[in-house]
C-alpha cells in the first residue's frame, strides 16, 4: 500500500486561481528584508498596503509569504509586481512538476522540499515553494510557516557571511540550497531504514520486512521523481548565462547555481545506490526464505526416507497370509522390532555420513 503523504492535484484550467496543497488551515503572512551591505531592516506581518513605502528599489529585497489560502493577497501581490496570472496558478497548484521559467523581465522557480513525516518515520511528505526574481526583488512563496530559512535570515540580521554584499540572485542560491539539504536528511533517514531492514532480513523473514522494503522502495521513487526535474530546472538556470532573456544574474552567481546542479547528480547517485540496497535486501529475503524451505523439505524428505523401508516390513508382515512362518515364531516380534530399529540408525549414520543433514 502507497504510504507517501502527497496529494495529487485535481485537473484544473490552465489559469485556475484555487491552492490544491493540503495546508488549507494556514493563515497567509507575508515577511519582507530590505537589506544591503550597510543595513538591513526587517517588516514582519504586514500588508499589500505597505508594499509601496516599504519596498527600496535602491537595495535588495526579498518578500516572503507563508500560506497560500488567501487568493485576494496572492493577486494583489501579483498585481502588484506585474506577474502573469500562469505564473500564479502554477504558484497555486501544488501538482506542478518543479520547473524554471525565464522571462524577459522575471526569473520563475518552483521546487519540492521534501522531509520525513513527523507523524510517521515510514513516510515522507512534500511541500512546493516557488521562487520569483525581477528587478532587484526576490519573491518566495512557501505553503506553510516552516524553519527552511531560519538560518538564512540570521545571516542577514548578523552580517554573516557574503549574503549582504551580494545581490538577490545569490540570495535565491541559498533558498534553494537550504531546499537541497531537506532531501539529503530525508535520504539520510531512508538510509538508516534501510540498515534497519537489513539487520532484519538476517535475523528473520517475517513478512512485514517486504511490506516495509515495498514501502521504501517508493519512497525513493517518489524521491526521484522529484530530483530528476530539479536537475533539469538547475541545468537550465546555470545556463541562461548563454542567452540574451534575462539579464539580472551576475556572472559568478552562476558558478553557484552549477554546484546546486552537481549536488542535484550527486542526490540521484545516492538515490540508484540506496535502490541498490533495497534490491539486495529484497533479495535477500526471499533467498532466506527459500533457504528455510529446503531445509523443511531435506527434514521431512529425511523423515519420510527411514520411515519408507519400515513401512514396507509393516506391509509384508500385515499381510494375511496362513503360511507365514516368521508369525510363528516365539520371538518374532522383538526380532522384527530390533531389525527396524537398527535399519533406522543404519539409515541415520548413513545420511550423516553423506552430510544430508
Amino acid at each position: 500500500m502507497r504510504k507517501i503523504k502527497y496529494k495529487k492535484g485535481r485537473k484544473l484550467q490552465h489559469v485556475s486561481f484555487e491552492y490544491t496543497g493540503s495546508h488549507k488551515g494556514q493563515e497567509s503572512e507575508m515577511q519582507l528584508f530590505v537589506y544591503d551591505n550597510e543595513d538591513v531592516i526587517e517588516y514582519e506581518k504586514f500588508t499589500v498596503l505597505a508594499l509601496n513605502t516599504c519596498i527600496d528599489t535602491t537595495k535588495n529585497n526579498w518578500l516572503n509569504i507563508h500560506g497560500l489560502n488567501d487568493l485576494n493577497l496572492i493577486k494583489t501581490v501579483g498585481a502588484h509586481f506585474q506577474l502573469d496570472d500562469f505564473l500564479l496558478a502554477d504558484i497555486l497548484n501544488t501538482a506542478k512538476r518543479t520547473k524554471l521559467q525565464e522571462q524577459r523581465e522575471l526569473l520563475f522557480f518552483n521546487i519540492k522540499s521534501i522531509l520525513p513525516s513527523e507523524e510517521d518515520s515510514e513516510t515522507i511528505k512534500a511541500e512546493q515553494l516557488s521562487f520569483i526574481l525581477k528587478d532587484g526583488i526576490l519573491i518566495s512563496f512557501q505553503e506553510k510557516r516552516s524553519d527552511f530559512f531560519t538560518h538564512i535570515r540570521e545571516r542577514l540580521r548578523t552580517h554573516s557571511g557574503i549574503v549582504r554584499t551580494k545581490k538577490v540572485d545569490y540570495l535565491l542560491y541559498l533558498l534553494l540550497d537550504a531546499v537541497m539539504e531537506n532531501f539529503y536528511i530525508t535520504i539520510e533517514n531512508e538510509e538508516n531504514k534501510i540498515e534497519e531492514l537489513i539487520d532484519l532480513t538476517k535475523k528473520g523473514a517475517d513478512p512485514i520486512i517486504l511490506e516495509k522494503i515495498e514501502n521504501h522502495r517508493d519512497n525513493f521513487n517518489f524521491l526521484r521523481r522529484s530530483i530528476v526535474p530539479l536537475r533539469d530546472s538547475l541545468y537550465d538556470l546555470k545556463s541562461i548565462k548563454d542567452d540574451n532573456i534575462f539579464n539580472d544574474i551576475e556572472a559568478d552567481t552562476f558558478n553557484f547555481f552549477t554546484r546546486l546542479h552537481q549536488k542535484s547528480l550527486e542526490l540521484l547517485e545516492q538515490i540508484d545506490s540506496d535502490m541498490s540496497s533495497l534490491e539486495s535486501a529484497s533479495n535477500f529475503y526471499f533467498s532466506e526464505q527459500s533457504r528455510k524451505m529446503n531445509e523443511i523439505m531435506k527434514t521431512l524428505t529425511i523423515i519420510s526416507a527411514i520411515f519408507i523401508p519400515l513401512t514396507f516390513i509393516v506391509g509384508v508382515y500385515g499381510m494375511n497370509f496362513d503360511y507365514m512362518p516368521e508369525l510363528r515364531s516365539k520371538n518374532g516380534y522383538f526380532i522384527v522390532m530390533g531389525s527396524m530399529f537398527l535399519l533406522v540408525i543404519a539409515l541415520i549414520v548413513y545420511f550423516k555420513k553423506r552430510r544430508w543433514f
